[in-house]
């Protein structure tokens, strides 16, 4: 049966590589980019591929929180359920890391801006649906003051760990509370120095396959192994899933990182209104 997906940051490489596999394998895939020139771009080469698939566009900067809710707006407009959600969409290394809302733009696009789109879309979402949020071996221990803003981070690498653990604790909080009753919310290492843009800027080298990567994003959103697995995380590297952070598994860390995210969007809320 055909799936309704959202693949955010999917005009280059893994999450443009994922949208292909399944565009070719006949779902409907609603691109996601910053930028209208390249998702002109990415629609016309999966519009190329053979198979029955379909394909929409949404254009938002994810770093600003107001256009995460005008994507989530948007997709709601065209559509009455969405299937699966993958939170693809990251940032290593810019040379603009504050964003006009005063938030270090990896916590911003990295953990902050995929609660914001998983909770806009969770009436979209059945309990059969998924949210994958791409996660990363590069977890830190957050800082909670950095996360809102407070503080600024002086390493890049540090806030995208930090930002990577975040997301991967308010998944499986999420994933908790929700108690079956929802989408299965999954985290996901899909391996680590992997071809993409960010891990070429960031760290100078080409980086291996991002097909390893596009496979297993499509294996969690498909494959029935991963529908029981909400709350888990699974590690590519080890090619299982496995343990993430200790903090990940800290049950009231996680919570704070929830009311942390939750304070932000409604300070941002407040400021806006």
């Amino acid at each position: 049966m055909s799936k309704t997906i959202l693949i955010t940051g999917s005009t280059d490489g893994i999450g443009l590589e994922t949208a292909k596999m399944l565009v070719s394998q006949g779902h409907k895939v609603l691109l996601h980019g910053r930028n209208p020139t390249k998702l002109e771009a990415a629609e016309k080469s999966l519009s190329a591929l053979s198979g029955e698939g379909a394909i929409e566009s949404y254009v938002a900067d994810l770093s600003l929180m107001a256009n995460v809710g005008s994507l989530a707006q948007a997709v709601t407009e065209n559509h009455d359920r969405l299937d699966i959600l993958i939170n693809n969409a990251g940032v290593l290394k810019t040379s603009d890391t504050i964003t006009p809302d005063g938030l270090d733009v990896r916590f911003a696009v990295n953990a902050i801006a995929p609660y914001l789109l998983t909770q806009s879309l969770r009436p979209l979402m059945t309990a059969s649906g998924r949210v994958i949020n791409v996660s990363s071996a590069a977890q830190f221990p957050v800082n909670l003051d950095a996360l809102a803003g407070r503080v600024r981070l002086s390493s890049d690498f540090t806030a995208y760990g930090q930002s990577k653990l975040a997301l991967t604790m308010w998944s499986r909080s999420l994933a908790l509370s929700l108690k079956g009753d929802g989408p299965a919310i999954i985290a996901v290492n899909p391996g680590s120095m992997l071809g993409s843009k960010m891990v070429q800027e960031g760290f100078g080298v080409a980086g291996g396959d991002i097909r390893i990567g596009s496979e297993i994003l499509t294996r969690a959103a498909l494959a029935d192994e991963f529908a029981t697995a909400s709350g888990q995380y699974f590690d590519n590297d080890k090619g299982q899933f496995a343990s993430p952070h200790p903090d990940a598994l800290d049950l009231q860390k996680c919570q704070q990182i929830v009311s942390m995210i939750e304070s932000v969007l409604e300070d941002i809320n407040n400021q806006n209104n």
